[in-house]
């Protein structure tokens, strides 16, 4: 899955829920079942995700929604087997990025 996201050092829930296209709800959610995910807070209790924490859940969203593991299998997953599977899903984001560039050249021609 290709998230298209501005280089930021921080990102507000809302932009990270827009850009995986879920509900702010499920982001808060998976806050609190995973524990890789561990967004700053502000004074006024607002989220800031950094981007490894949008690399986390770009993970956790690949095994639960695209795979179609369950949260516990998910929460194995990642525990078992992170440094290895973690480096593959990012060798196929960043092949995934490389084809929507393309394409999108393509297209321009």
């Amino acid at each position: 899955m290709y998230i298209d996201l501005p280089e930021k050092r921080y990102y507000g829930i809302g932009e990270v829920a827009k850009a995986f296209g879920v509900n702010t709800s499920l982001i808060r959610f998976w806050e609190k079942e995973f524990d890789a995910l561990k967004p700053k807070k502000n004074a006024k209790g607002n989220r800031k995700f950094t981007p490894e924490d949008i690399k986390n859940l770009k993970f956790i969203y690949h095994l639960v929604k695209e795979r179609g593991f369950t949260l516990e299998g998910a929460k194995i997953h990642l525990k078992e087997q992170k440094k290895e599977s973690l480096s593959n899903f990012e060798i196929i984001s960043k092949l995934e990025n490389i084809k929507s560039q393309l394409s999108k050249i393509k297209s321009q021609l």
